[in-house]
């Protein structure tokens, strides 16, 4: 029996998935997966309406209520934890094991969100007026709108959806184009167990496919007071603007350049390993894949040499096939892109190892060698994100010069250093140091772990998702104040007398 044949029971089926204009390619073969409808105008209208019609309805049921419901989406992804996974490689490209670590991300935010629901703390604040008391509540907030970039299509929508379902709220999600079929089949999970769950409405979660002008409706829409999008700087900048127009909130997730510096000190098996999965890994498609490197001068020619090794040897090919560790890009739009990227690299002085394509007999996808790139110093190139396998590697003497480049791109979403040695680890956690929204000490900028909060600054676009008190974004804040005397003392001593 085939994993996805387990996801029949909740009406997912590819090969019924034949009508629409949204179609869903392999980029491991470029085979057809299949066909969805795409969203027009009308209905879309009518999913908005109902998902505000949902809203007013769930913002009733108590908290731990609602948790309850995401409780039982979690347990029913572990359920179908194969078959979801599989789905992410035939969609995305993911070798076996980073596919299974995305669905367990799904079931890690739920049981995360499980327990907030029961801690949704607000304050209590002293007044300075007798006989009053103030304090702080949080309320749901209204339809949220997902938007969801291919690289991570499940786990990112979950990081959104569980808080907001907790928080009273439902969710209308617009995933990429080129994964509409891992969106369906999440979806199809959810609506199962919606439709066994007595106190939550039938539209409280929604899909709506199509490109980017679904992306528009929901930027531009007022019945939206929250818009979460995930995916390139351009793109966010857009949302931005287009949310902030009509005074609503948006949760950006954008670009990532991240650094790595390796110290004197370091770890060298470690940082061999931290720095070749961060770079390589899921084809260099992460948010937070590692992109630039600084390396020491006194280690520079040992560690180089040790990549260069390590990169010649990775396992390229069908990401379904035992031992594979860097499965396709995404479309030859990808390719295109790394390979001009690679170009302008070795105009800027650049020595490029690797980049090149491979064949892999049977399969027409765009598959490459990870490229490391020595440069003699940052160049436009560089400072720009590829979306691709490609490290750049430059020498440093001082921790502060290696530092000043990790913060001299205009993305900040995440950074990592690795040392052994106090008091550089303190001086790149400190004010002084990274600028990034995540700062790591001996493990590589990826694999961020769903307990904390999850987001960069700068042009990365400065929103939180997941885990700490990310929960907030999704709520709104109320302060209160109760006068339980039978007299009227004005604040800041204020006379108001009234015969």
């Amino acid at each position: 029996m085939n994993a996805l044949d387990s996801l029949k029971s909740v009406g997912f089926d590819l090969a019924n998935l034949r009508d629409g204009t949204v179609v869903s390619r392999s980029p491991i073969d470029g085979a057809v997966l299949g066909y969805l409808v795409a969203n027009d105008r009308a209905g879309y209208d009518q999913t908005v309406d109902q998902a505000v019609a949902a809203f007013q309805q769930w913002r009733r049921v108590p908290a731990p209520r609602r948790g309850e419901l995401v409780r039982l989406f979690g347990e029913a992804v572990r359920r179908h934890k194969p078959a979801l996974a599989e789905l992410i490689t035939l969609e995305v490209g993911k070798i076996t094991s980073e596919a299974a670590g995305e669905v367990q991300e799904v079931i890690d935010i739920c049981d995360f969100a499980v327990g907030l629901s029961r801690q949704l703390y607000g304050l209590t604040i002293a007044s300075e007026r007798p006989g009053h008391h103030m304090q702080e509540r949080w309320h749901p907030l209204g339809p949220v709108g997902i938007i969801t970039a291919f690289n991570f299509p499940m786990a990112v929508w979950s990081w959104n959806a569980a808080l907001a379902l907790i928080c009273g709220n439902s969710v209308l999600w617009k995933p990429s184009e080129k994964t509409p079929m891992t969106a369906r089949a999440l979806a199809a999970l959810l609506d199962d167990v919606i439709r066994t769950f007595p106190e939550a409405p039938a539209q409280l979660s929604s899909v709506l496919q199509g490109g980017r002008e679904v992306g528009e409706w929901l930027a531009t829409d007022a019945r939206l007071p929250l818009v979460s999008a995930t995916g390139s700087t351009r793109m966010g900048r857009d949302v931005a603007v287009k949310v902030a127009g009509r005074f609503g909130r948006s949760l950006l997730e954008l670009g990532g350049n991240n650094a790595m510096i390796v110290a004197p000190t370091a770890h060298e098996d470690l940082a061999v390993r931290a720095i070749t999965f961060a770079a390589a890994g899921t084809a260099g498609q992460r948010c937070t894949t590692a992109r630039r490197l600084y390396i020491h001068s006194s280690r520079y020619e040992t560690i180089v040499a040790r990549l260069k090794r390590a990169y010649a040897t990775l396992p390229v090919g069908d990401p379904r096939a035992a031992g594979t560790l860097v499965g396709p890009l995404i479309d030859v739009a990808a390719f295109d892109g790394m390979q001009a990227a690679l170009e302008g690299a070795r105009r800027a002085g650049g020595h490029v190892h690797g980049g090149e394509r491979v064949d892999i007999a049977g399969l027409a996808g765009h598959y490459v060698r990870p490229a490391l790139v020595e440069l003699p110093a940052p160049c436009e190139i560089s400072d720009r994100e590829t979306f691709a396998p490609i490290l750049y590697i430059f020498r440093y003497d001082r921790i502060e010069d290696a530092i000043n480049g990790n913060n001299a791109v205009m993305q900040g979403l995440s950074s990592s250093l690795i040392t052994r040695d106090l008091m550089e680890s303190e001086l790149f956690l400190s004010a002084e140091g990274s600028d990034c929204g995540i700062a790591n000490i001996n493990i590589g900028p990826s694999g961020a772990e769903i307990g904390g909060a999850f987001g960069g600054e700068k042009e990365t676009g400065g929103g939180r998702e997941s885990g700490s008190d990310a929960w907030k974004a999704y709520m709104r804040r109320q302060t209160q104040t109760v006068n339980y005397s039978g007299t009227l003392p004005l604040a800041q001593g204020v006379k108001f007398d009234v015969e």
